[in-house]
Formats: structure tokens, sequence, C-alpha cells
């Protein structure tokens, strides 16, 4: 007999009945609220064509989705035989059997239990596809047949998807020099406020990777302008923050390793990008290029209204034989510890007391939370808190958060939640975590009559829906 999903309404709520009869109450006037996704890595191609689809099951959730092949790479799996693509210039091959790879992902889809993972695609099977089975081996090639037919049918398709889960708004993650065709096929078919674009330029910013030169002849091409000099590339950048604003974007992000926004003195800033063109910057010149980068881009937020939002504090591709095989942004990403006070203060100094300025601040450092975060967001204008992000978007993760920042920040200087995902099916389980999290948090406080059920209800639609609204301005 097949396991089925253990979804009871009450689910995640403290067991202490007051609390959970409390939270349920909260819960209830929020959980078919609009789902607002003002950042995430969702492909815009999805939305491009109203007769597009997500292919067959493999497809939509395992090939893309590092947090389970990560899982089962820890365990001795080899990510080939679930078809992760191999670097181009490899001689080995991958499986190419749709249909075996899902059998494998069933078979082990028990080593995901206790993961967030295990409870973001329990909702999407039991609440979206409406399937009540776990998968296992026996069941594997049913709930592929099942899901093939589902998936064939216009209710599944991306666009009926969002009507569906009710998302208002969803954002999502290109490059400099993305020529956002997807997105202009968006706005001529209607949908133009649902879908934006969202402004990153990091690849732009790698001086020392292979294709930097590449990345650069792109934002040239991009952008009309010839770049040659440090003025042309930031010129350049400008254009093309222009060319997001008309598309809808309203903020940009910006993955770094370590936050730390330092101006150079303009000499020293056109002789590193110059080593940059001719091939010969170093590690030390792409810190301080991109540590420089960062004052250039909040200045250019302060003046074209977008939202900076800043992700550091990752070791990207830590596994290098994963790296060698399969490339990047392949489940081996290791969060770092990571200093913020310090490091952010001439951006703060110079941009954080500005009414005009917005920076959202994430963190994987869960030290950093009550010692620098909170602090920090609890006194400059510009600056919010980012929900947890990545390894800490849990329902633990997220208690975790509530009980370290907001005694020192308060409720009103976080963003509300953010999905950051790339998972389009897992869009509503995500949301849903956190509603019924901030519930039974808002509930706690409650029974212990920190404040009334009239603040509590206020809170729960502050940060479910009306802060992420305002913040990016949606």
């Amino acid at each position: 007999m097949p396991k089925k999903w253990l979804f009871p309404d009450d689910r995640f709520f403290d067991p202490d009945p007051l609390q959970k009869k409390t939270a349920l109450e909260i819960y209830e006037r929020i959980r078919a609220l609009p789902i607002v996704s003002p950042h995430g890595h969702v492909d815009a191609n999805l939305f491009a064509d109203p007769a597009a689809g997500f292919g067959d099951p493999a497809e939509m959730l395992v090939l893309p989705d590092h947090y389970v092949f990560r899982v089962f790479y820890s365990q001795g799996l080899d990510l080939a035989d679930f078809g992760i693509p191999l670097r181009s210039d490899s001689s080995e091959t991958v499986e190419t059997d749709h249909r075996k790879i899902w059998r494998l992902f069933c078979e082990n889809f028990h080593l995901l239990v206790g993961t967030a993972s295990y409870n973001w695609l329990g909702h999407e099977f039991k609440f979206v596809f409406g399937i009540d089975e776990i998968p296992d081996r026996e069941n594997a090639d049913r709930l592929y047949d099942e899901l093939v037919e589902k998936l064939a049918s216009p209710e599944f398709r991306p666009r009926a998807l969002m009507d569906r889960f009710n998302i208002e708004t969803i954002c999502t993650t290109d490059g400099a020099a993305d020529s956002l065709s997807a997105h202009q096929a968006i706005r001529a078919g209607g949908w133009t406020d649902r879908v934006r674009p969202t402004f990153r330029p990091d690849s732009v910013m790698a001086l020392r990777s292979a294709g930097f030169r590449l990345e650069i002849e792109r934002l040239s091409n991009a952008s009309g302008i010839e770049i040659t000099t440090f003025d042309d590339f930031r010129a350049a950048l400008v254009r093309r923050r222009e060319f997001f604003k008309t598309m809808g974007a309203v903020s940009t992000d910006h993955g770094v390793y370590k936050p730390a926004p330092k101006r150079l003195p303009k000499r020293k800033l056109e002789a590193i990008f110059a080593r940059a063109m001719n091939g010969g910057a170093d590690k030390s010149d792409e810190k301080k290029f991109c540590g420089h980068m960062l004052m250039e881009f909040a200045e250019m937020s302060l003046k074209d209204g977008f939202v900076m939002q800043l992700h550091p504090g990752v070791f990207r591709n830590h596994n290098r034989q994963i790296f060698d095989r399969f490339g990047a942004d392949k489940g081996c990403d290791i969060p770092v510890r990571t200093e913020f006070t310090r490091n952010l203060r001439p951006l703060l100094n110079e941009f954080g007391n500005h009414p005009n300025f917005k920076l959202v601040l994430f963190t994987l450092d869960e030290t950093v939370y009550s010692r620098e975060l909170a602090p920090l967001a609890g006194h400059y204008p510009a600056l919010r808190l980012g929900p947890p992000w990545w390894f800490n978007d849990s329902w633990n993760g997220i208690n975790r958060f509530f009980d370290s920042v907001v005694e020192t920040a308060g409720l009103y200087n976080l963003s509300g939640f953010i999905d950051d995902t790339r998972a389009f099916p897992s869009i509503p389980a995500r949301h849903d975590v956190f509603r019924r999290a901030l519930s039974n948090w808002l509930a706690k406080m409650v029974v212990r009559s920190f404040f009334g059920m009239e603040d509590a209800h206020g809170l729960a639609r502050l940060l479910a829906y009306d802060q992420p609204k305002a913040i990016y301005g949606l």
C-alpha cells in the first residue's frame, strides 16, 4: 500500500491548544491572499508563449532543482544518472531517458524526508497535481503517466497556474546584457505588470572569468555603447538599467562573496578595468572592483529608484569535481561566515540615510541575525531585512529568523516574504510555509500577551502581502 501525504490543516502549528487555535485564526485571514513574488529565478520563457508547458515530470521537478539532486549526490548517487547536463567539452554521457530519471527520483525520494524540499514537493503533488501518494519504486511509472497527462492539459500550463496560484506579480532574474525577449513577448500578450525582470549584473563583474570579455561584448552590443574604458562600462550599465525599467523592472540583484563596498580612486579603477579587458586582472583587482561597483550601483539606484538587493556570503562551486564535470550551480554552494557591520558602513553612511534609497539585505549566516543585521535594520531608514534565504528558507529557519531579529529590528523593518525560487510549481508551497510560520509566531506572541489579536492580524497581512508590495513598489 503506497504511503500518503500527511497534510492536516493545522500542520506546523505549535501543539499547545491555545497557541494552535490562535495561529489557525490568524492564518485563515492570510492563507488566500494573493502571492507577490518580488525576487526569484523562474524562467520568463515559461510565460512568453500561452501554449508553453513544463515538459515532462523529470524536466519540471528533477533536472532544474539543485535542492533535490544535491541530497541524492550526498548519498552517493551520480548526477549524470539524473540527466544533469555535463560541460559542453565533456566526452561522458548522461541519462537521457526521462522516465528512467523519474524512476530513480521516486526510488530515492525518501532521502528527502525532513528537508524543506520534502514539504514543498509534497504540497506540489497533493495540492497542485492532486496526487495523494508519496513517490516510491512501486508507483513511479504510474505517477509519471498521470503527471504527463496532466501537464499536457491547458489547466497545467504556466499561465493557467499563475491564475490558479493567485500570483499577482512575479519577478525574474536577468543578466545585464539580456535581450529580455521573453519579457517583450509577455508584455505584447498583455501581461504588463504580472511578470517583471530584475537587473543582475554579476556576470560583467567577474573580471577573472574566462568569459569576461564575451560578457563585455554582449553588454556593449545590448547597450549600443562601445566599451573600452570604465566610463563606457558604467554608461552601458546605466543605459541597460533604463531599458529594464521600461520593461517593468523595479529592482536589482547582486550576488557577492563579501559585502565590502568601498570607492576607488578613478586612476586605480581605470587601471583595474584595463587589466581586466586585457585578461590580466587578479583576485585583488576583482575584489576591489566589486567593492567599488556596489557603491556605483547604490548611486544608480538612488537616481533610477531601483530597490537594491544584496545576496552575499556563499562559497560558490565548493566541490571542484562537480564543477569540472557539470559546471556551476549544481548544488555545491556552501554558506560562509559574513561580516556586515564594518563592511557595509561606507555604503550605509553614503546612502543609508537617504529617503529615496532602498536596500534589501539577505544572508546565509544566521549568526549575524541578532548581532549585526537586526541592529543595522533597526537604525538605517534605507535598510530592510530580506527573509530567510536558500538553506534557511524552511519552517525552522523562519522561526529562528523571527526570534533573532524582531525584538531589535521590529517587524516593520522586514521585507516580508520573498521566495527566491526557480521552481515555479513550488511557489504556493513556499508562501504557505511562511504564512503558517508567521501565524504560529504571531500566535506565540499573542498568547504571551505581547500584543493582541487585532495587531496580529494586521502584522500577518503586512508581512505576507502588503510589505513586499510597498517596498518594491508593486
